[in-house]
């Protein structure tokens, strides 16, 4: 049973935090974990603590369960709000500053559970694999039509 964990206006702009997440996703927890600690970036430090929430989360649904096969099954980084601000430009101007925050989502999950609505979307996608590899008839050429020259006309 996987358990879900969230974090809420982060204030890092998502594009820098998806590098992170791009980094983990996927990954067993404990690999994950020691990814995210020694990453120099200044986010890694609450997606860890955001990791270790999610672990806690599924340990408390799942009593007596290991958590050595846990995997981050799923991690989304949404835009949150963005607070404006304005710098001193040149020739009396304002540049705006837009402060942008993102909301974080990961989900854990044990590793060799399969849920059926994955398993049907995993159907589908071959099926559409499938449809797209089947080779198509080309396209047949029609020969270029001759000119007929003044000397063949007289």
């Amino acid at each position: 049973m996987e358990a879900v964990a969230k974090l809420n206006n982060y204030p890092t702009s998502p594009r820098k935090m998806r590098l992170l997440v791009d980094l983990i996703r996927g990954m067993q927890v404990e690999k994950a974990l020691a990814i995210l600690e020694f990453n120099p970036k200044h986010s890694s430090v609450p997606l860890r603590k955001l990791v270790l929430s999610a672990i806690s989360n599924w340990k408390a649904k799942n009593e007596g369960a290991d958590e050595n096969a846990l995997i981050v099954k799923t991690i989304m980084v949404d835009g949150a709000r963005v607070i404006k601000r304005m710098r001193p430009a040149p020739q009396g101007r304002g540049y705006r500053v837009r402060k942008r925050s993102n909301h974080v989502t990961v989900i854990v999950d044990a590793a060799g559970v399969a849920t059926e609505k994955a398993v049907k979307v995993s159907k589908t996608e071959t099926v559409k694999a499938e449809v797209a590899e089947a080779p198509k008839a080309p396209a047949k050429k029609k020969a270029p039509a001759k000119k007929k020259t003044n000397s063949e006309t007289a």
